[in-house]
């Protein structure tokens, strides 16, 4: 099976012969061609790319502009003669030696092969603490709404052709692959596990803009998906549900003078049944199987998965009411916003799955 390795440059001047050469050394043996897409880098990368080509199966993209690595990537694929492409950065942080491994993953039926940070084996070096608490946030928001891939944000991947194959796609930014997995044709995907290593040479290309990016191709995707309408319709039926909980939160304390936390455990699982039969008829009808078995059984497990959203209620207005000194009526608002986050997640993958 030919390999096209996409590499998209911008100022990799530094980088890329030494990739060229640890990619040739990985892949002896093998049919491969490499597909240099370069913004027309100010340091001459291009032009170094054409160098290498008269003793590498280099092909070169030159393109006007900075125009970002998704979109390179996607160029990438229409100049691809391959039938397994594989898409890694030129800043040696991907390591060229799992390249094979990644082919060999699609050779052996997986129509998607991703290098992971977060599968056991993989990991980050060199990261900050910030870093590492925008990495996982960023992923953490891709896994709740758009796909269960452990390291959706990974830019080191490979896919058979069919997976694109008149798919129309548009990425913004860096992240091609989340763009891929919410697109793409595919059944079968694996992770496998690599160590993410801290640049060397040249300067990173992630900045503030980059976050805001994220964030728009992210809303665009759930908007694809229908996962932004569902979350929508997800809120409004929460609102009946808060007026529910906290109504008889209310009336339980202060009317009938029972304890605050057992009036909240009474008026959470009213707010939970609200909730669960509006959900089951509207939010998710697409995804619910009829049946009166099949309603029960729905019940059944919103009670267990939204429980534990209770538990994260009642932790949080017990802590903030009796340490912080905050009126339970706030608290119970607070704990019911952790709660939902929690509900939707449960909902999404377990609940109405």
């Amino acid at each position: 099976m030919k390999a096209s390795i996409i590499v998209p440059t911008y100022n990799e001047r530094e980088n890329l012969k030494i990739l060229v050469e640890r990619i040739a050394n990985s892949l002896k043996e093998r049919e491969y061609e490499i597909i240099v897409v370069d913004d027309n880098s100010p340091d001459g990368t291009w032009k170094l790319a054409q160098d290498l080509a008269q003793f590498y199966p280099i092909r070169l993209i030159k393109r006007e502009g900075k125009r970002g690595l998704a979109s390179a990537v996607v160029d990438g694929f229409s100049y691809a003669t391959g039938h397994c492409f594989v898409v890694m950065d030129a800043d040696l942080q991907h390591p060229p030696e799992l390249v094979p491994e990644l082919i060999d993953a699609i050779e052996g039926g997986a129509d998607l092969a991703i290098a992971s940070r977060y599968v056991k084996g993989g990991g980050i070096r060199g990261w900050s603490h910030f870093r590492r608490f925008i990495s996982m946030g960023a992923v953490w928001l891709a896994r709740i709404f758009l796909t269960s891939v452990r390291d959706p944000m990974s830019g080191f991947f490979a896919l058979k052709r069919d997976v694109i194959e008149g798919v129309d796609l548009r990425p913004r930014g860096y992240k091609i692959l989340l763009e891929i997995l919410v697109k793409g044709k595919y059944s079968r995907v694996v992770e496998i596990p690599y160590i993410f290593e801290p640049r060397k040479l040249g300067q990173s290309k992630l900045n503030k803009k980059q976050y805001v990016e994220y964030l728009k191709h992210l809303i665009s995707l759930m908007r694809y998906k229908g996962e932004l309408q569902r979350l929508l319709k997800f809120t409004i039926v929460g609102v009946p549900g808060v007026l529910v909980n906290e109504g008889l939160l209310f009336i339980l304390t202060e009317l009938l003078s029972i304890h605050y936390l057992l009036s909240a455990l009474l008026s959470t699982e009213c707010s939970i049944l609200s909730n669960f039969t509006l959900n089951d008829l509207w939010t998710f009808k697409n995804r619910r199987d009829r049946g009166i078995k099949r309603f029960f059984k729905r019940a059944i497990k919103s009670n267990l998965g939204f429980g534990i959203g209770v538990l994260i209620n009642l932790f949080i207005l017990f802590a903030l009411t009796e340490n912080a000194k905050v009126h339970y009526l706030i608290s119970n608002l607070l704990g019911i916003i952790a709660a939902f986050i929690w509900n939707f997640l449960i909902s999404i993958r377990w609940i109405w799955k």
